[in-house]
């Protein structure tokens, strides 16, 4: 090799490096700043509840060693001079051993005991009779498993958390329109607004309530799956905006930490469990229940006990 090529080789070394270490602040900085306002959103949406520990648990859950967990998820439609209903309730179990998460959505008009109130009522009720605490109480009463974590979404602002993370792909079965928006049948991509007017409706939908939930859950599924890309990343902070906004939860920063770490690949497989052989109708009071079909509530509460390896 030429001396003369050795010392343009060596010119340009500084200049490569140079630009490397530039490349590697920025970076650094970005991260600092994803993490800056993350740990600030957490002080807006962690909300510590009564009880440290579930009383169907003997210890605390360990998310360093990997144990499975389970969450609710309220969804809330808070009303002017009305504590609000919790017309969205879901469960999630989250196994990292198998790698899966299930998912069951419990129909609102539930009849169920209200732990803590003495009385039968609708299951969504328990959320305006006793807030977060009375609804994992009853929930816990139903399915018979522990809830570890909460997770409360206002759904007012719901179409935030959707449009934060860019829209979300669903895929719908039932062609439907809910003014101004048209739904066909197949695969949609929506934003905030369409998202929320698709979780809503319920009225001419044939599988009533069912077929809400299940829109419900495959939005949800949509801002997980879209929450953890790359693309997301690099829009954090209308995603925390977002969040801080409008979910509360009872998980620290140190436990999403853990679960980021150790339950990524859990979260990327969910699987569907139903409720749908029960019945409907109206009781003395004039009110319509939905009464859980027993053979159908053991066989979902044995999966979740299983997944939770309770067994």
């Amino acid at each position: 090799m030429k001396r003369s090529d050795v010392q343009k080789k060596k010119k340009k070394w500084p200049w490569v490096v140079g630009i490397l270490a530039v490349l590697l602040l920025i970076g650094g900085a970005y991260l600092v700043s994803v993490y800056m306002s993350f740990t600030s959103t957490l002080k807006d949406i962690n909300s510590p509840i009564e009880r440290e520990v579930s009383d169907m648990r003997v210890d605390e859950i360990n998310l360093d060693k990997k144990q499975p967990f389970s969450v609710l998820m309220l969804g809330v439609d808070e009303r002017e001079g009305d504590a609000g209903r919790s017309d969205t309730i879901i469960v999630m179990t989250v196994n990292p051993t198998d790698k899966s998460t299930k998912m069951v959505s419990i129909p609102r008009d539930t009849y169920t005991e209200i732990v803590g109130k003495g009385t039968k009522d609708k299951i969504n009720h328990a959320y305006a009779f006793g807030g977060i605490e009375m609804s994992m109480a009853t929930i816990e009463n139903l399915l018979d498993i522990p809830i570890d974590y909460i997770v409360q979404v206002n759904m007012e602002g719901f179409e935030d958390l959707v449009d934060a993370v860019g829209g979300v792909n669903v895929n719908n079965t039932l062609d439907f329109s809910v003014a101004p928006y048209q739904y066909p049948v197949g695969n949609l991509t929506l934003d905030g607004e369409e998202a929320l007017s698709y979780v809503r409706m319920r009225y001419d939908d044939p599988g009533g309530d069912f077929g809400r939930q299940d829109r419900q859950k495959q939005v949800i599924q949509g801002i997980m799956k879209e929450g953890a890309s790359v693309k997301s990343l690099l829009n954090y902070r209308s995603i925390f905006n977002a969040l801080g906004a409008n979910v509360q939860t009872n998980m620290t920063f140190d436990e999403m930490v853990d679960v980021q770490k150790n339950y990524r690949d859990a979260v990327g497989k969910v699987d569907q469990l139903y409720f749908e052989k029960g019945t409907g109708g109206k009781l003395s009071d004039g009110v319509w229940y939905y009464n859980m079909n027993e053979p159908e509530l053991a066989e979902v509460q044995g999966l979740l006990k299983e997944h939770l390896e309770m067994n």
